[in-house]
């Protein structure tokens, strides 16, 4: 079986970071997914349950309100691993011309006073939330992204290299 395009990347290689996960063709229109990660796979700790629960909240929120960027948003949504999230949009655009976008989302997830959608009319499991870890995690990622601004790595995914057999076939250790 073929792995997925997330499987390919090298997460022993990976940085936080604004990366382009896939594009898929669908009918005439392109839709591009991208790996917004927070923190490095398998060397820092996932996020923080509740505090991933309020930034999808928040950021979800404020994407699907802004003028600008409302009718390109599909999805904002959080990785299994609890180290990102995905986001998907319609169109075809680089992870730098994003930027600004994922850039002021994190800092409105900073300002944030309330999480939205928390009453259980609105939410699966509205008492798993925590506003203040997500603001931490919000400016830390914010403050990482402007700081690393000019850094390619934080743009670029890190493929993993496998060997390929005589036959064709990709190799793959345990």
């Amino acid at each position: 079986m073929e792995l997925i395009p997330s499987f390919s990347v090298d997460h022993r290689k990976i940085v936080p970071g604004i990366f382009t996960s896939r594009r898929d063709k669908v009918g005439s229109s392109i839709i591009t997914t991208y790996d917004i990660r927070l923190t490095r796979p398998n060397r820092e700790p996932a996020i923080d349950a509740a505090a991933m629960h309020s930034l999808e909240h928040i950021i979800a929120t404020f994407l699907r309100n802004d003028p600008d960027w409302q009718d390109e948003i599909i999805y904002w949504g959080p990785m299994g691993c609890l180290t990102g999230f995905y986001l998907i949009l319609k169109g075809e655009r680089s992870p730098k011309e994003i930027y600004d976008l994922v850039l002021s989302s994190f800092r409105e997830a900073d300002r944030a006073q309330t999480v939205p959608g928390t009453s259980p009319e609105n939410c699966g499991h509205y008492l798993m939330h925590n506003l203040e870890m997500a603001k931490w995690y919000a400016a830390k990622f914010a403050d990482y992204l402007e700081a690393n601004n000019g850094n390619d790595e934080i743009f670029e995914y890190p493929k993993t290299e496998r060997l390929i057999t005589d036959e064709g076939q990709q190799f793959f250790d345990s």
